[in-house]
């Protein structure tokens, strides 16, 4: 069994012309953190897709097309609804949080690092988001951090002993901001562009 390589293609059915992509994301920001994941991006680099501008991130909620217009798909988010989930995550009863990094795993076309939600913050601000919008594509979340998408068809079980077969490190760090966020539908691992962030409180 292979993963599912990204093909270095556009993908106008997907995006139908349209060009921002939102999400509410949280950017991996500690330094020894963000050291250690791209040493792991580079001890993965023959097999995963470049270039990759796209910061370190935890998605939150995927929105979907950011649009100024009335919504025509079913994937198109609307600035009065970003307004109302603005709203709804009310800043001043918002306390920084703790998260801690795990081990390496695999989805069919990425690898990632897998994320702790220890205080259960992460699903409390996702039930809050949820109470203004349908999440796109709402698979069972799982928090984690993409270290790259697959390059090509490669045998899953050589990605896994290669994961077995490297020194892991675990890394407790301290949430201090949510961003909500737009990336440009036609490149591929293009870089995120904050569009709105919460400062949170301290503990």
């Amino acid at each position: 069994m292979s993963v599912v390589p990204t093909l270095a293609q556009d993908y106008p059915e997907w995006h139908k012309g349209r060009t921002h992509y939102s999400l509410w994301y949280l950017e991996i920001q500690q330094p020894e953190l963000v050291n250690y994941l791209h040493q792991l991006r580079q001890h993965f680099a023959d097999m995963l897709y470049t270039p990759n501008t796209r910061q370190f991130h935890i998605t939150l909620f995927i929105c979907g097309f950011l649009t100024a217009h009335e919504q025509k798909w079913d994937d198109d988010f609307s600035h009065q609804q970003l307004q109302q989930q603005i709203e709804i995550l009310n800043p001043e009863q918002k306390i920084s949080f703790k998260l801690k990094s795990g081990y390496l795993n695999s989805f069919e076309s990425a690898l990632f690092i897998e994320i702790d939600d220890m205080q259960g913050s992460l699903a409390e601000i996702r039930q809050q988001l949820y109470a203004c919008s349908e999440e796109v594509a709402p698979l069972q979340y799982c928090p984690h951090i993409t270290l790259g998408l697959y390059k090509d068809y490669i045998n899953s079980d050589a990605v896994f002993e290669r994961m077995q077969n490297i020194p892991q490190q675990q890394f407790e760090f301290q949430v201090q901001q949510l961003t909500f966020g737009t990336y440009h539908a036609q490149t591929l691992q293009g870089p995120l562009t904050p569009y709105h962030q919460f400062i949170l409180g301290d503990v």
